[in-house]
């Protein structure tokens, strides 16, 4: 599937013919980089190609979305579905646990469960055992919805990867599974694991 490559400014009397011309050499010049850093030997030039590369899947997806394709695309926001998806995966919670098993504070699980709630995505309910505590529950119109653009963004990972082998796709998904983990565990204030700053 083709993803948007960055833009730069050439002169030329024919602006629409040099932009797809740059387009396709900036596309190039990523691929060749990879190449170049990928042979370049072993230790840094690795991490060289790896931290390249991350930059460059981040950009992308940040331009395509991910969204999937079809009428759902782009039809829900990232941070709308990971907390879909966390209410499904584990069930009715408060707004506290919620924050906790996502990795961020409660007031942005506040802030972004306010429009679903509004939505009629997410119910919000108090604790039958403490009155002043809230319990987020998925609804079934939350359901639906989510079943749509997960099916979706199902199928933009398979155009994504129509030409790749089912060995090559487990290990992608493996691999990128335990980067995740990875990154999970580092401290954004000081770049390092969890571990070591406790």
């Amino acid at each position: 599937m083709p993803m948007q490559p960055d833009m730069m400014t050439v002169n030329s009397t024919d602006p629409a013919s040099d932009q797809a011309r740059t387009g396709q050499d900036a596309g190039d010049r990523e691929q060749n980089d990879g190449r170049a850093e990928a042979h370049a030997g072993s230790g840094d030039a690795v991490f060289e190609t790896m931290q390249h590369q991350v930059a460059v899947f981040a950009r992308r997806a940040e331009q395509t979305r991910l969204g999937g394709i079809g009428q759902a695309r782009n039809s829900m926001d990232r941070a709308a579905y990971l907390l879909l998806n966390r209410l499904e995966q584990v069930g009715p919670m408060g707004v506290k646990a919620l924050a906790s098993g996502m990795g961020i504070d409660s007031s942005t699980v506040t802030r972004q469960v306010a429009p679903l709630v509004e939505a009629g995505l997410v119910t919000r309910t108090t604790h039958p055992e403490d009155g002043r505590a809230v319990v987020l529950e998925l609804s079934p119109h939350g359901t639906a919805r989510l079943g749509q653009v997960r099916s979706s963004r199902r199928d933009l990972m398979a155009l994504l990867t129509e030409d790749w082998s089912a060995e090559d796709r487990e290990t992608f998904c493996r691999l990128l599974t335990r980067f995740n983990h990875a990154m999970q565990g580092i401290n954004p204030s000081t770049g390092t694991p969890e571990a070591a700053t406790s």
